[in-house]
């Protein structure tokens, strides 16, 4: 039940599973086909607000993924149905950012992780 992370932007392949974008906008430049997406969970995404302030600042790492929790613990909804095609088949989670550590991505795998 690991859920796997990757760019968008990188191949798909078999042992993706099911690949569920991340992203509250669209990835620049990658047609729908390209990006080979099953579910886009725009709604888990961090505020619009919250991104643009974060801005990948390594500072602002802790306090951002404090403030993301806070948002996507108010989406019961949409985390349970997130959680539902987690625990029943493989998932990667896909994001457009080349900063591939400090991204709310890994955030949210944590999130759902501690959840499972």
């Amino acid at each position: 039940m690991a859920i796997k992370l990757k760019r968008v932007y990188d191949s798909p392949n078999k042992s993706d599973g099911m690949r569920i974008l991340v992203e509250r906008l669209w990835p620049r430049g990658l047609s729908k086909d390209k990006a080979n997406v099953d579910l886009w969970v725009k709604e888990l995404a961090p505020s619009t607000s919250l991104r643009k302030w974060f801005d990948h600042d390594p500072k602002k790492w802790k306090e951002f993924r404090s403030c993301y929790f806070k948002e996507i613990g108010k989406l019961n909804e949409e985390v349970e149905g997130l959680l539902e095609h987690v625990r029943r088949s493989k998932v990667t989670f896909v994001f457009a950012s080349r900063e591939e550590k400090l991204d709310n991505a890994v955030a949210l795998k944590e999130f759902t992780e501690k959840l499972l």
